[in-house]
């Protein structure tokens, strides 16, 4: 029963997308995404012990907190609202409801992975307490239901009226609307969608240019994706021209600040400022709106705005935001280390950015960043279990320095503003959406994943079987399994680490001269052509048995950033394959902080199976710097050991580099 009505759920979203199409005639993404019910990820393989994480440790954690932490019992007090409840008093911040929503959309996510009726019966139950929560008219937001006439201190008196500041009343509509989606895609239920659709339906009566609407854009942004993916969905267009009037209006209300974004109307914006995760955000829907409208404009912005970000203020580890002052962007190359900011949600953004920008312009570049910054940026965020957390993520720790909220340095279980574990929840499991994407007769292998898959290419079904260790190895096999013999196109993307390209612009460049090697094979035959746009294409009649294959050497390099970037110069990083390492004080029995890497270094490669899971560790040859007590400086030969960055601070917390001095600059201060 439960397929069938899954089968329904995706033929009816099936149905959406396309008329959704017709009405737009040529507009939509040129390119599909193949959703994530379509996609299974192996157990035990690198992504499969991360859903794993999320199933066994990480959502059951959010789903307790919620109860802990109150915000179940928000929705409950809502549900019978009283003039004797001071709200600021009990609920931390106004956005605490989309900890509830973002844990339902991680839940359903995995539920694809694992199903499990406990655990749609559970989400069920909660959902009842989400509903009776909902005014009449559909506005749902407990900050303000609970007592209306003294709501949590940011919401202020009336609806709306303190959205562009600090209530969150649209970025909680947003977070509802994409936990809908994804739990009726998953499960066929339209429990969630139907509420989420009410509070949508009074936004769209409520908010607005129109005389006596609320002429307010989102203070913090995700509704513009959200709505739009419940266009998507729905085919209704009111949710499309919503998300439509929350840009066309930004730089045009009350508010005009850049740490959010409403400095100047989005069309005129080329420079990615302010609170990262809000832009991050915003930047997504723009891609979202200009492809379902075909708003040229909006692709113009945001290209340019992707360049700046890219080119000039992206970390090493696809992570952005500089500063912990507003949680925002800095200047150009302004990319300090050990007070990086990065912080996990803002990386989440990017890897929703990165992909949407893959959707309109097919370009692997896209797909390059995003996978650096879902290997990098993302992962490090959360320890190997499941059960704790980063907010932040420096690229450097000198064991004093408390770059948490609370001065801690090590990951939490659990935080006060509790937006990056919940998001965590929310993104792990959809991972499986993003290995795959279709445009025509063609399918893109975006992701190395070990997988199945079920992919539709003009009526011909695609069973695809993907094997590797990938990002330990470079070997990836791809089982075709055609329904009936049809020639069609499969565009492998090269990654541009293999290429020659560290990032695409000149942010940061490989140190060294080494060369790798790549090549794609069919059947066991080795394919010749060039690439387009990444990916190197192949065009043939496909049957039962066919097996792609393709390898990347996987040599360590090191890497250099702009000299602009004034914290990394004389400084070298290290990578293998599309993992970021670093040094931490675990592993090595002096002081990392001191350790010079050689220019030209001797790498080795092992195992290291108790560490963050199992990863491989690598060895780099330098010099340790220390000073006498005759105040000379000495230069010692000695062999550091490099972990991946995401697995740092598994062993508690203490000094990690992520940029080693280099071994020549560091001579010269010797001398």
């Amino acid at each position: 029963m439960r397929k069938t009505m899954i089968a329904l759920a995706m033929a009816t979203l099936t149905a959406t997308m396309a008329e959704a199409g017709q009405q737009q005639g040529s507009h939509g993404y040129p390119i599909t995404q193949v959703p994530f019910t379509a996609v299974k990820i192996s157990q035990g393989s690198f992504w499969g012990q991360r859903i794993k994480a999320a199933r066994d440790v990480m959502i059951p954690l959010a789903l307790s907190k919620c109860e802990s932490e109150g915000r179940y019992a928000n929705f409950d007090k809502a549900a019978h609202p009283s003039p004797n409840y001071d709200v600021s008093k009990f609920m931390g911040y106004p956005f605490d409801d989309t900890d509830v929503y973002k844990t339902i959309e991680g839940a359903s996510y995995v539920l694809q992975t694992y199903p499990d009726k406990r655990l749609e019966a559970y989400i069920d139950s909660v959902l009842d307490i989400v509903a009776a929560a909902q005014e009449k008219d559909g506005y749902l937001y407990t900050a303000r239901t609970i007592n209306p006439d003294k709501p949590h201190k940011w919401s202020g008196k009336h609806r709306w009226e303190k959205e562009e500041e600090l209530s969150h009343e649209l970025y909680n509509l947003g977070h509802m609307v994409d936990a809908a989606c994804a739990h009726y895609q998953a499960t066929g239920s339209t429990k969630l969608l139907d509420i989420a659709r009410r509070y949508a339906d009074c936004v769209v009566r409520e908010v607005g240019p129109a005389k006596g609407q609320a002429c307010v854009v989102p203070g913090h942004q995700i509704a513009e994706m959200a709505l739009a993916r419940l266009y998507v969905l729905t085919g209704e267009r009111k949710y499309l021209d919503e998300a439509k009037f929350f840009l066309d209006y930004r730089g045009k209300t009350k508010v005009k600040r850049e740490y959010s974004q409403s400095h100047r109307p989005v069309t005129e914006q080329k420079e990615a400022v302010g609170h990262a995760v809000r832009a991050g955000y915003m930047y997504a829907g723009m891609a979202d709106v200009a492809a379902l409208t075909g708003d040229t404009a909006y692709i113009k912005a945001i290209d340019a705005i992707w360049r700046n970000i890219v080119e000039r203020k992206m970390y090493i580890t696809g992570g952005v935001g500089a500063r912990h002052e507003g949680e925002a962007f800095g200047r150009d190359y302004e990319l300090p280390n050990l007070t990086a900011y990065n912080e996990t949600c803002a990386a989440i953004s990017m890897v929703y950015l990165n992909q949407r920008m893959f959707l309109l312009h097919g370009d692997a570049k896209y797909i390059d960043c995003l996978e650096r910054t879902l290997y990098n940026g993302v992962i490090s965020g959360m320890a190997a279990d499941g059960g704790k957390f980063f907010y932040p993520n420096p690229l450097a720790a000198d064991g004093k320095y408390g770059f948490n909220h609370d001065g801690s340095m090590e990951r939490q279980a659990w935080f006060g503003c509790a937006c990056c574990p919940s998001n965590l929840c929310r993104f792990i499991p959809s991972v499986p959406g993003y290995v795959y994407a279709t445009r025509g007769d063609s399918l893109y292998v975006n992701l190395f994943a070990a997988s199945t898959a079920t992919v539709s290419l003009k009526g011909n079904g695609i069973a695809l079987q993907q094997q590797t260790q990938y990002p330990w190895s470079g070997e990836v096999e791809i089982k075709v399994t055609p329904s009936k013999v049809g020639a069609f196109t499969m565009m492998v993307r090269i990654p541009g680490w293999a290429r020659g390209e560290v990032t695409p612009g000149a942010l940061y460049e490989y140190a060294d001269t080494a060369r790798q090697g790549y090549w794609v094979a069919v059947n066991g035959k080795r394919t010749g052509g060039s690439l387009t746009k990444g990916y190197m294409a192949i065009t043939r009649e496909w049957k039962k048995g066919d097996v792609v294959s393709l390898h990347l050497d996987m040599a360590p390099r090191t890497v250099k950033a702009d000299s602009r970037v004034k914290a990394d110069r004389g400084r070298r990083a290290v990578e293998r394959g599309p993992l970021v390492y670093c040094a931490e004080w675990a592993d090595n029995q002096f002081d990392v902080m001191h350790f010079a890497l050689d220019m030209k270094p001797q790498f080795t490669i092992a195992d290291a199976p108790t560490l963050a899971g199992g990863v491989k560790k690598l060895t780099a040859t330098g010099t340790l710097l220390a000073t006498g007590a005759d105040g000379r400086l000495t230069a010692t030969p000695r062999v550091a050991t490099l972990i991946p960055y995401y697995a740092w601070c598994h062993r508690g917390p203490g000094r990690m580099q992520v940029w080693l001095t280099a071994g020549t600059e560091v001579m010269e201060e010797g001398r």
